[in-house]
């Protein structure tokens, strides 16, 4: 009794988070949970974690089951989420004998015993770009991808050495690529801050396609946080480079991130890709530019599954229309002969092939080479990069 009475008041809890959270869905899930839980300080370790559990697997399961009452859906998406869970054991007795079966057996059982279809999770399936594996990409939603890591150069082993020490497992993937298990909190490990950069593993990829040059001029035309901004630099640190954002916050981040990583050779500008940049640039000219263009971040929903039902199919089309305006932008300020780095966290054709055929029929650019980052495959990101070049 004591058990199924926790099970009630968890269940409770979640709902009243949905309901919260539905009048905030501008902000992401994880900064709401964070105030509801300063809010709601009586709550235990415990019963915070469950909850968040909880309300993550109960969106990761999308559009599936809407009918089903909120304890059903639950129980459902903690069966398709978990290897283990007492609400199953409660709510659907039936299926916890196979909780710890593998998700492709566990999806048979669901359609056979419950209102639960794949095909109702992800209503955008007609509109993903080539190369992507609809029925597996939304089964990716279902997981929490790792925490990826990149090492700067020259630090690689001090800080594999001191992951060791903490007991923190991870894998290798490359001479300077780490995946950790999510949540690990590497910010308390005070010595290492500045020798690693978490960046997803598809992110980190992207730098291949740079192919910059010392004392080539550079412009991060949407840079955000700077983290491809570092990685070019970590690659190339005699280049010289701009950043530009058209959020003054994030640029304020930009800079503590910088700071942290020890640079302090480049530029920043407050620049609008939707307006004149000829106001702010004048006539210069770039040996190249990255444009992490604003996208729907489809790519990254294993990470925000808030966003697989709050998600308005209509503003792919919207989107599109900014990244197409960015792009144009931008590529006046290219010299010829050099390359623009368009990319997405996008899986939507719209964002990706589609635009790149766009720029292409201008005249202005042509096609190097592109490529879908299929992170859903390898518990990272989704990402589309592409290098075209200037005529």
């Amino acid at each position: 009794m004591a058990t199924e009475r926790r099970i009630s008041q968890q269940i409770r809890m979640v709902e009243r988070v949905l309901h919260e959270y539905q009048q905030q869905r501008k902000i992401p899930l994880a900064r709401f949970l964070t105030g509801f839980y300063k809010r709601n300080r009586q709550m235990g370790g415990n019963d915070r974690r469950t909850v968040s559990r909880l309300t993550y697997h109960y969106f990761r399961i999308g559009n599936a089951a809407r009918q089903a009452d909120l304890s059903t859906r639950l129980a459902i998406a903690e069966f398709l989420c978990s290897e283990d869970s007492a609400l199953v054991q409660l709510v659907l007795p039936a299926l916890y004998p196979s909780v710890d079966k593998p998700m492709k057996e566990k999806l048979v059982l669901l359609e056979q015993q419950t209102d639960f279809r794949l095909e109702d999770v992800f209503p955008y399936q007609g509109q993903l770009s080539e190369g992507v594996d609809g029925s597996d990409f939304v089964k990716s939603l279902f997981v929490q991808p790792d925490l990826f890591i990149r090492l700067r150069p020259g630090h690689e082993a001090e800080v594999q050495k001191r992951l060791t020490e903490e007991g923190i497992s991870y894998r290798v993937l490359g001479t300077s690529r780490l995946a950790l298990p999510n949540g690990v909190a590497l910010d308390r490990i005070r010595d290492l801050v500045g020798k690693y950069e978490v960046q997803d593993d598809s992110s980190q990829q992207t730098g291949t396609f740079f192919n910059a040059a010392d004392g080539e001029s550079w412009w991060d035309a949407c840079a955000g946080a700077g983290g491809k901004s570092l990685l070019l630099l970590d690659s190339h640190p005699a280049i010289n480079l701009l950043v530009s954002d058209v959020r003054t916050s994030i640029l304020r981040n930009l800079d503590e991130r910088f700071e942290a990583a020890g640079i302090t050779k480049y530029r920043q500008k407050i620049i609008d890709l939707t307006k004149d940049t000829a106001v702010i640039l004048g006539n210069e000219q770039f040996d190249g530019i990255i444009l992490d263009a604003p996208c729907s971040g489809s790519g990254t929903w294993g990470r925000t599954p808030e966003m697989i039902t709050s998600f308005d199919g209509d503003s792919i089309r919207q989107f599109a229309a900014v990244q197409q305006q960015a792009a144009e932008a931008v590529i006046k300020h290219l010299k010829p002969g050099k390359p623009l780095i368009y990319i997405t966290c996008s899986v939507f054709s719209e964002e990706n092939e589609q635009a790149i055929a766009f720029l292409q029929n201008t005249g202005l650019v042509k096609l190097e080479r592109a490529e879908l980052l299929q992170g859903y495959r390898h518990r990272a990101d989704s990402m589309f990069v592409a290098r075209l070049i200037r005529r």
